[in-house]
């Protein structure tokens, strides 16, 4: 859905985007609470990804790409045609941008219907919409360097584009189209059915008839675009679960692969809230939407410079170890990471005006006091620049209980904020551990254990056929020095042999890392040794059973981190 709508005045604004601003006889202040001990997840970004986001060359830069950790992208396919928005070119092949999105540390959709250039599409046959399919398909599979492209998105809000007068019902579309990509690809997930708004009715009827034609998408998706979608999110992941049980469904993962209205999508403290309730609701990737220029992170960046909305995505994109639980207080709202190598609490927050309060529990292993920093986004806009946040205290506070009460005065309902939470001394300057499940992890999985730093690790990295189901796991790491440093690599093989992975880092020759057998799988605290030599900065190194250009690794391991030295 690409309309352009602007709010009228600033009250407007905030009343579209559901933002409640108290008046001051209101503004007795609500809390937001951290429970540091309650761990939801581990920390995958969620919510760092775009629609068209990412071009080719300069458009974005990487150096602000990497900040942001993205998760996960939809770009139009190979040979698109699309223009977007009153675009003049079309914009950001999927293909031609697969490289950058790889080294943003990225995964990516093709949208295939955006082959068209009209939006809504114009359909003009079955001959047609299949040749371009078979098309599409063939440029991915001849290219066998791209490692990245984890779905084809088989049609776009199929509940206001597709053209049923012409084309019959969509559901017998879906079938159609997905039995025709099968006969050429086997391997590269299927994902849909992408309605512009989450609809009961239309989920049963289109999960009912792909189940019975055995044509399920691999990831389902659907896009939460109102301007109180973000109130949503729980209700319509519980109504899907329910219709996936009632179906005899195995559960599917979640892409929310446009989410923000065009009077939110610039407002930071509603970027928040979206980050909050995907954490929260199990989403797996989420997009911001594209609703203005292609190519800009999505507003995140303007003539590719940061905008105020850039900065609570980096804080999120700094945030490592685990996603703990955040409890909202009325608008007031957050989500939150505990890192434990770095005793290191990272709280992003906002959605309500006056006096307001962050309350953090579970801080007993930081010690007796602790040093809270806190600084706020601004609210620029999407055309005009923020160069960096605005501090707005630094202190220290005494750990009571296991807990400290931070205030946070004359909020803006706009603004997003970042509370930091370290210990008052001997804090780390640099991220030196990272975690694999931290990581981009390709065609292999998450899991947790108790022996596992952090508590969980990647298994099942298994595959190294080809570019499409090859195994690996890719850490963005940034270091302060150019210099060789020692990495040590957590583990564990159950083979009873010596298994091997590839190793690579900003496109180096592989080298080979053995794993020794270790007591059993799932149990950790054997490492392995390497040396890098990396630059300052941001790096990207590779730990692959499979990858392009790598004679395949042998026997089984897992990796639960990497630590630089």
């Amino acid at each position: 859905m690409r309309i352009r709508r602007k709010a009228a005045s600033l009250c407007l604004l905030l009343a579209t985007a559901g933002l409640f601003v108290p008046s001051p006889a209101q503004a007795a202040g609500n809390t937001l609470t951290v429970n540091v001990g309650t761990v939801v997840r581990p920390v995958t970004h969620v919510a760092s990804g775009g629609l068209y986001a990412v071009d080719t060359g300069s458009k974005p830069p990487l150096e602000q790409m990497y900040p942001l950790r993205l998760n996960h992208l939809t770009q139009p396919p190979p040979g698109v045609q699309q223009l977007g928005n009153g675009a003049t070119t079309p914009c950001c092949d999927g293909l031609l941008a697969a490289g950058k999105v790889t080294s943003g540390g990225a995964q990516q959709f093709w949208r295939l219907p955006d082959i068209y250039p009209n939006f809504p599409y114009r359909w003009v046959s079955w001959a047609d919409w299949e040749s371009k399919v078979r098309t599409m398909v063939t440029a991915r599979l001849n290219a066998t360097g791209t490692t990245n492209v984890d779905g084809y998105e088989l049609w776009n809000e199929p509940d206001w584009t597709w053209n049923t007068a012409a084309a019959g019902s969509f559901n017998a579309g879906w079938t159609r189209t997905h039995r025709l990509i099968r006969t050429l690809d086997t391997v590269t997930p299927i994902v849909g059915p992408s309605h512009a708004i989450y609809n009961h009715d239309w989920m049963v009827s289109f999960l009912t008839n792909a189940r019975d034609t055995g044509t399920l998408p691999d990831v389902i998706v659907w896009h939460e675009l109102d301007n109180d979608s973000y109130l949503n999110v729980q209700a319509h992941v519980n109504d899907y679960r329910a219709v996936e049980r009632s179906l005899g469904i195995t559960a599917r993962p979640i892409s929310i692969n446009e989410y923000a209205s065009p009077s939110q999508v610039d407002i930071p403290s509603v970027a928040v809230h979206y980050m909050a309730v995907f954490e929260r609701h199990g989403i797996r990737s989420a997009e911001r939407a594209y609703w203005y220029e292609a190519g800009t992170l999505n507003g995140l960046l303007h003539n590719n410079a940061p905008t105020s909305s850039y900065w609570p995505y980096k804080w999120y994109g700094d945030m490592a170890g685990n996603i703990v639980q955040t409890v909202p207080g009325s608008w007031l709202e957050g989500v939150a990471s505990y890192d434990p190598t770095r005793r290191f609490v990272n709280v992003v927050f906002g959605g309500d005006s006056g006096n307001n309060t962050v309350r953090v529990n579970g801080l007993g292993a930081l010690g007796s006091q602790v040093r809270v920093t806190l600084a706020r986004s601004g609210t620029t806009g999407r055309t005009t620049n923020q160069s960096a946040p605005i501090a707005v205290s630094s202190a220290t506070y005494t750990v009571s209980g296991g807990s400290i009460s931070v205030p946070v005065s004359n909020m803006s309902a706009l603004d997003s904020y970042q509370l930091l939470v370290t210990p008052s001394s001997g804090a780390a300057t640099w991220q030196q551990r990272y975690e694999a499940e931290n990581a981009t992890v390709v065609n292999a999985n998450r899991f947790s254990a108790g022996s596992a730093s952090s508590g969980g690790y990647v298994g099942q990295i298994d595959g190294s056929a080809n570019s499409r189901n090859q195994s690996f796991v890719d850490f963005l790491v940034n270091v302060p020095a150019a210099r060789s440093y020692t990495m040590s690599i957590g583990y564990a093989n159950g083979t009873g042999a010596t298994a091997t992975h590839g190793l690579a880092y900003n496109g180096s020759a592989w080298q080979t890392v053995s794993y020794p057998p270790t007591a059993a799988w799932g149990v950790f605290g054997s490492t392995a040794s390497s040396t890098v030599t990396l630059r300052a900065g941001w790096n990207m190194i590779r730990l692959a059973k499979g990858a392009p250009n790598l004679t395949a690794g042998t026997g089984y391991a897992e990796l639960d981190y990497i630590h630089l030295s």
